[in-house]
């Protein structure tokens, strides 16, 4: 079962220049559109007398929540080239935005392919990719007296514990690494007395 995923662990960044255009790319990471959609506009703000600011995000283990745009670009031209660099470096999990300066002379459709692949590829090259392990959450609940068996078996797993709750009884909010967590289910489930809320 695959419980990792690679990701960039700080901002980096990249330079291109063809004729004249300069590429200027910058990756970050990030865990939610909302995030990605921040990073973008920050860029666009930041580069208001840039000609274009075309971009690419790729979010989850599962890597299949990922969005492109080539803002002003011939279509398919800039977006797909920085998203196919995400995958090429089999990352997740971050943002690529490519920030051009039109140096008055065209590219054409196959230069500007090759100028988005080569800005983003240069951004990835500067990054530190890192190894990140995929955690679930897991909620228990039980009365106090198990309290003990139920520690017993966080502790035995190597869960870490979230969120705990001891008012009427007791709750507690879990997180291990995916690929563990079948076994500590089975565990709670086999324990007389201790619930899984979820």
């Amino acid at each position: 079962m695959e419980d990792t995923y690679h990701t960039i662990d700080a901002p980096s960044e990249g330079l291109y220049k063809e004729k004249m255009s300069k590429f200027l790319a910058f990756a970050e990471p990030c865990r939610t559109v909302d995030e990605a959609k921040e990073i973008v506009s920050r860029y666009k703000k930041e580069y208001f007398d840039a000609r274009h600011c075309c971009w690419a995000y790729m979010l989850g283990a599962d890597r299949t929540n990922f969005r492109s745009n080539d803002d002003g670009e011939p279509s398919g031209t800039a977006g797909k080239p920085i998203l196919g660099q995400i995958n090429s470096f089999n990352v997740t999990d971050i943002c690529i935005c490519v920030v051009r300066y039109f140096g008055g002379i065209k590219l054409g459709t196959s230069g500007l392919i090759e100028a988005y692949r080569a800005a983003a590829a240069e951004a990835l090259n500067a990054a530190e990719i890192v190894e990140k392990i995929v955690e679930e959450t897991l909620t228990v609940h039980f009365e106090y007296a198990l309290m003990g068996e139920a520690m017993r078996i966080v502790k035995e797993e190597g869960a870490t514990v979230l969120g705990q709750d001891f008012q009427m009884d007791c709750r507690l909010t879990l997180s291990l690494r995916k690929a563990a967590m079948p076994k500590m289910r089975t565990r709670f489930e086999n324990t007389f007395g201790i619930e899984i809320v979820e």
